[in-house]
């Protein structure tokens, strides 16, 4: 298909499916033509020291101390 035809098939299409069209144009070309370069692999240890959790973190919850023996 050469771009006359594609223009011709557009052109009579509703004005709200030609903007879908034009969203999906938009991701091909993100998708294919913006090549980003590739990430670096994921490492184990990799997140260490980016977040803390609390000391109490196992502590029983008091909301359920009613549930507990």
């Amino acid at each position: 298909m050469n771009e006359l035809e594609l223009l011709n098939k557009v052109s009579v299409l509703p004005e709200n499916l030609k903007e879908e069209v034009s969203d999906y144009v938009d991701f091909l070309i993100n998708k294919h033509l913006n090549k980003e370069p590739t990430k670096k692999p994921l490492k184990f240890g990799m997140m260490k020291g980016t977040f803390k959790m609390s000391d109490d973190f196992d502590e029983p919850l008091e909301d359920f101390n009613e549930y507990m023996p």
